[in-house]
């Protein structure tokens, strides 16, 4: 049997909310990516050491902990600069890497459609792009003979800085004719009148689970992190509203996702910004369902979707402690606006995707939802008549 790196965590509370004392995400992510996690690490500071993030001291300490467990990495669950990333390497004599790069792994390991890997390699290419000093840091020595300035080292950084650009350009290309096909298949959806519906999430609350028990798909889905990162998309029959509407399964949220991501995934997410209605799945037996809900809704606002409709479909009702059960499976929930501090009431609805349970009352909220519509395109026809 094969044996995983080792890789020991470290997390700097500083002062933010919901600090991750015990790592655990970062602990999934690490599992995920294929690595172990041996040892993990936290510590207080008021703001990061801008050369080594967490100080010499706490460095040191790092180091032989790393020595003792055997671990041959050291992932950090924030963002490092590329400087701090490059002194802690050569202060450490390993490996080091952070949030970001972990979750771009994930996705370059998970992606199988076209779109959905060309979505990682722009991602993928745009973090390197900023860390072409740390990968070429053999070559700054070499600044050529007396009375010359500048040397091979930089040259070959200029020659990668030029074939990076130009790999980004390429891709971005690509992307745009992706999304310029994805916005004719949309036209056509809506000369069709389609209802769309799409369910977006925090990742590992039981999406794909749920979209295959309401549309009798076979999508991929796991007990895991990013099990799912391509856009599915299937017709689901709705007997009380009496039509048909479109269901799309989109990628999962994370806390602090990547900036990169989030531009590099426009295209999938965009079927968000553009359904009629989003169900909002939430890992209902999960402690930290608030923060996660509050992550979701932040990624909505930044692709353009905080005002679609939503429904909230707390999932996992199968594991969900007895002594928090609800006392009904529909009712309504108070979301909080992501970014302005207001609310607003929405329809919350508890199922179990593995089991059935609530799903019927929940197949009851989506007619409701597509009848409305399709009463408001009557009438809007109705209006144009002579």
């Amino acid at each position: 049997m094969k044996t995983r790196p080792r890789a020991l965590l470290v997390g700097v509370d500083l002062g933010f909310p919901n600090f991750d004392v015990d790592l655990q995400e970062l602990g999934l992510l690490a599992q995920t990516a294929g690595l172990e996690p041996v040892a993990r690490v936290t510590c207080k500071r008021k703001a990061p050491d801008a050369a080594l993030f967490i100080g010499s001291g706490k460095a040191d300490e790092i180091k032989l902990l790393a020595l003792d467990t055997g671990a041959s990495e050291v992932l950090f669950d924030q963002s490092l600069s590329p400087a701090q990333q490059r002194n802690l390497e050569r202060h450490m004599g390993l490996p080091v890497n952070d949030r970001t790069l972990l979750i771009l792994e994930i996705f370059a390991q998970r992606a199988r459609s076209h779109e959905g890997k060309l979505q990682v390699e722009l991602a993928r290419l745009h973090y390197t792009s900023t860390r072409l000093v740390r990968l070429w840091s053999h070559l700054e020595r070499q600044t050529g003979g007396a009375g010359v300035r500048g040397g091979p080292g930089e040259k070959q950084i200029e020659l990668d800085k030029r074939m990076i650009g130009e790999a980004i350009k390429r891709t971005k290309e690509r992307l745009n004719k992706v999304k310029r096909q994805r916005q004719t298949q949309r036209k056509q959806r809506e000369r069709r009148n389609s209802f769309t519906i799409s369910l977006v999430g925090y990742t590992n609350a039981g999406k794909t689970t749920l979209f295959n028990a309401l549309v009798k798909a076979r999508a991929y889905a796991a007990d895991q992190l990013f099990a799912t990162l391509d856009t599915t998309t299937r017709q689901i029959y709705l007997g009380d509203a009496a039509r048909s509407v479109s269901m799309s399964d989109t990628v999962g949220f994370i806390r602090d996702l990547p900036h990169g991501l989030i531009d590099a995934f426009a295209a999938t997410l965009q079927e968000a910004a553009d359904a009629d209605l989003l169900l909002h799945v939430v890992d209902g037996a999960n402690p930290d369902y608030l923060e996660q809900i509050e992550q979701v809704q932040r990624v909505l606002a930044e692709i353009g979707a905080a005002d679609v409709p939503q429904i909230l479909v707390f999932n996992k009702l199968d594991i969900i402690e007895k002594t928090s059960l609800p006392l009904q499976l529909s009712d309504t929930f108070e979301l909080r606006d992501a970014f302005e501090g207001s609310s607003r009431s929405v329809e919350r609805v508890f199922v179990s995707a593995q089991s059935g349970e609530g799903l019927p009352r929940l197949r009851e909220l989506l007619a409701s939802h597509a009848a409305s519509v399709s009463q408001e395109e009557i009438s809007k026809t109705g209006d144009k008549l002579p």
